[in-house]
């Protein structure tokens, strides 16, 4: 049976407003509409980046690692700034607002200094004279981003992909366009020509008409299982290659080896993390053996201590929701799931009295097969509690999901390490730490959490032409290849 809910993702992950807004989540007022480009405002968008590309692809490495260096500093000056740009726009805590955005320098940084060896030519030793392969920027790639982390979703798409000589547009979710803009105007004060990176105000009907133009030559997606589907259809039919990244139902593994403490301080953090609004919050924790009393008795101890309010007072734990049907939402499944014999340790109900989005962090444990709970993701702080005997029912019971995205595992015994290691399906496991995103490492899932993968070295190779060069001279020009035929 699934863990997972996919008739919830695309609310979470592509909410559209009835037009391309800012609607301020903790106040409920809109604070700036935008009308989408139409086709003839399109066209221009695209013809600008085709040119760009024509002459930004040959641009030195060290010119493109110099503006991107540039981007950085633009963002460490700006950081407040925009960390209350995207409070405004979907409700996180401004500390953490202003992390993303330092975040994004790190990542600007880590691949100016990278990119040139990542793309260096690589010889390799054939029959030929010489034979080696060369990495080449492939043109116009179009991304899809969500609302959840608006500035670090778009920078590590676009760093590296710039950085490899190709061009961006961006497709914004509907209720972020001020990050959306201002992560354009970031690049052009960062002194990137015009047109290396474009932001597209679309709505999600117009994504088919860009992704079929021949001048975009690939796309990546962040954000639901349907959109992502829908992407990579089109993208197909057109034979053009896409990278996904569909979100996932994180386990969290806590065994008898483990520092209960930390585990749990730790459990806390990587639940409420955007206000439990991210695709690799742990959102199922499994409790093996006798550990669990412990584990549950500090963990909601701890949840209650959480202090929620205006996103904009830096000493607010919890924010609000991004949209009031996400807070609809979940209010409704965890009813549903008490009223199916969910017990609830804390928490459970909306706090009306201080804004319409927001909800109280709350616990549930004994949860039947039924509820919403154990079936669906609940997207927002709210954590599922299982308890388990045994490491072979905690594997069982963390691959029992169609998703593959992270898992965080805690324990102090190496045999059981290499098990979780070797055994769960996932594009990541962490051992005793929260799964998180890092430019150093790839980033990506398995089974319906998409494939391809983000950050590190197979990132930047993601939308390149690996293309092999051949080349025969002198008394090698009738050797053999040793390939035989194709």
């Amino acid at each position: 049976m699934t863990l997972y809910s996919l008739s919830l993702r695309p609310l979470r992950y592509h909410y559209h407003p009835m037009a391309i807004a800012t609607l301020n989540p903790a106040t409920g007022r809109t604070v700036r509409s935008f009308d989408p480009l139409d086709k003839a405002g399109i066209e221009r968008k695209l013809t600008v980046a085709a040119d760009a590309f024509k002459r930004y692809r040959t641009t030195p490495f060290p010119n493109r690692a110099e503006k991107m260096q540039r981007a950085a500093r633009v963002l460490e000056e700006r950081k407040r700034e925009l960390g209350e740009m995207i409070t405004t726009e979907m409700g996180k805590p401004i500390r953490a607002a202003i992390a993303e955005v330092e975040k994004c320098a790190m990542v600007c940084r880590f691949y100016a200094d990278e990119a040139e060896g990542f793309l260096a030519d690589e010889v390799v030793p054939t029959d030929a004279s010489r034979s080696y392969i060369r990495y080449e920027p492939l043109g116009v790639i179009l991304a899809v981003m969500p609302w959840n982390f608006p500035f670090w979703q778009v920078f590590r798409f676009a760093a590296p992909t710039l950085m490899a000589g190709n061009v961006g547009l961006l497709k914004h979710s509907s209720n972020v366009p001020q990050c959306a803009l201002a992560i354009e105007e970031i690049f052009r004060q960062a002194e990137f020509e015009p047109g290396v990176f474009q932001t597209l105000l679309i709505t999600s009907e117009q994504v088919g008409m860009v992704l079929h133009d021949d001048r975009v030559k690939a796309a990546t997606l962040t954000g639901s299982e349907p959109a992502g589907s829908d992407v990579a259809q089109r993208a197909g039919k057109h034979i053009k290659k896409t990278v996904l990244e569909l979100g996932g139902s994180d386990p969290f593994i806590v065994m008898p080896s483990a520092d209960i403490d930390e585990a749990v301080k730790v459990g806390v953090k990587a639940r409420t993390i955007n206000n439990g609004q991210s695709c690799i919050a742990a959102k199922r924790f499994i409790l093996v053996g006798e550990i669990a009393d412990a584990f549950e008795s500090r963990f909601v101890s701890a949840m209650k201590s959480l202090r929620v309010g205006d996103p904009m007072d830096e000493s607010i734990d919890i924010g609000p929701l991004a949209t009031e049907s996400i807070a609809n939402e979940l209010e409704q499944q965890v009813d549903r799931s008490v009223a199916a014999g969910a017990r609830l340790l804390t928490g459970g109900k909306r706090l009306r009295d201080k804004g319409t989005n927001y909800y109280d962090p709350t616990v549930l444990t004994s949860i039947p097969r039924e509820a919403p709970a154990y079936a669906e993701e609940l997207f927002g702080p709210v954590a599922s509690l299982f308890r388990v005997s045994n490491i072979d029912e905690a594997i069982v019971l963390a691959n029992s999901t169609t998703f593959g995205l992270g898992a965080s595992v805690w324990t102090n015994n190496e045999a059981e390490r290499v098990r979780f290691i070797e055994e769960i399906e996932s594009g990541q496991v962490f051992i005793n730490a929260m799964v998180a995103s890092d430019p150093r490492l790839p980033f990506g899932g398995v089974k319906h959490s998409g494939y391809g993968r983000e950050l590190s070295i197979f990132g930047i190779r993601e939308f390149v032409n690996i293309k092999t060069i051949w080349i025969q001279e002198g008394d090698k020009r009738n050797a053999s290849s040793g390939a035989g035929a194709e």
